[in-house]
């Protein structure tokens, strides 16, 4: 009886095992090659803007809870993520009400969409108001209470990050950061120092980065995860740039913006988040007569570490 037949090339080999396994270690090892190990399709991440989630959140009916932008479907993850290491929520918290949370995360970051607050965690309590930021520690719950109105937030978590290699939240007091809180005011006076400072044009925008005491070598949010308020004065364009990290966008303010990635439009919404692929080619386009604002969320800290964020200008694909 003759066998399958004999593979034309080491890329049409199957997975290979040990011929003659003398322990379960060793019949577990599994054998690829340069021409077949290489060839995993995965999908890709979208160029995606999340319209209906922010609509829910604003809905007055809508109650309590959290309302994830979840494309796990699209990416093939097995677990929730907007992209393959960034999970996005929004919050709806109703006036008078709280809601507990306690993500599988290293740290989690948030921005008041909406109303005012208090979120304890451990033995501290942060009172919160509109176009504020938290950020808090991972393996700890976090409870968040609306005071004079329904609130609605905007939560970032690296749980995928964690998911994919199956680990869990540090534990307490092993977190890489602390509670931080940057006030709305305090916020716009950093932006308004920018401008008042100025930059050349080989500086990619006016965008202030958040960093803090614990991270303020890496001038990262968290290890693997930066955080900045991008600004865009009307009439205005950032010039087109791209990098390796795939940037998560939360669209506070930008009535006649849009955005090219690789040439294609994505028009903004009010609340939306949009995602921007790793090295795609964006750039960012404010057509009315206010100051657009954007907060933005990256997994550049992974690029940065490997020596690998790939920034440079560059222009659109014709």
């Amino acid at each position: 009886m003759s066998g399958p037949p004999r593979p034309s090339s080491i890329a049409e080999m199957p997975v290979q095992r040990a011929a003659t396994p003398g322990t379960p270690a060793e019949a577990r090892g599994r054998f690829f090659n340069t021409g077949n190990a290489f060839d995993v399709k995965l999908p890709p991440v979208p160029d995606h803007i999340f319209t209906n989630e922010p609509a829910t959140a604003f809905r007055p009916e809508t109650p309590t809870g959290l309302i994830p932008c979840d494309l796990s479907s699209v990416l093939a993850c097995d677990f929730p993520a907007t992209t393959p290491l960034i999970l996005i929520r929004y919050a709806k918290i109703k006036v008078n009400e709280a809601i507990e949370t306690n993500f599988n995360a290293s740290g989690v970051m948030i921005y008041v969409i909406r109303g005012t607050g208090q979120t304890s965690c451990g033995d501290e309590a942060i009172e919160w108001n509109a176009g504020d930021i938290l950020v808090l520690p991972g393996g700890l719950s976090h409870n968040h209470a609306a005071t004079s109105e329904d609130a609605i937030l905007w939560i970032v978590t690296n749980e995928p990050q964690l998911a994919f290699e199956k680990l869990r939240a540090p534990a307490p007091g092993q977190a890489p950061t602390d509670i931080v809180h940057y006030r709305a005011d305090e916020i716009t006076r950093q932006i308004e120092l920018l401008y008042e400072v100025g930059r050349s044009e080989q500086i990619a925008g006016s965008a202030l980065i958040f960093s803090a005491e614990r991270q303020e070598a890496t001038r990262n949010i968290l290890p693997t995860l930066t955080l900045a308020m991008n600004s865009l004065p009307g009439g205005s364009v950032q010039r087109p740039h791209r990098h390796n990290a795939v940037a998560v966008s939360l669209i506070i303010r930008g009535e006649r913006c849009f955005s090219l990635m690789d040439g294609r439009r994505k028009d903004w919404a009010p609340w939306a988040t949009t995602i921007t692929p790793g090295v795609s080619v964006h750039s960012h386009h404010n057509s009315g007569n206010e100051q657009a604002l954007f907060l933005i969320v990256q997994d550049g800290g992974f690029f940065y570490h490997a020596r690998a964020m790939g920034f440079e200008f560059a222009e659109h694909p014709r």
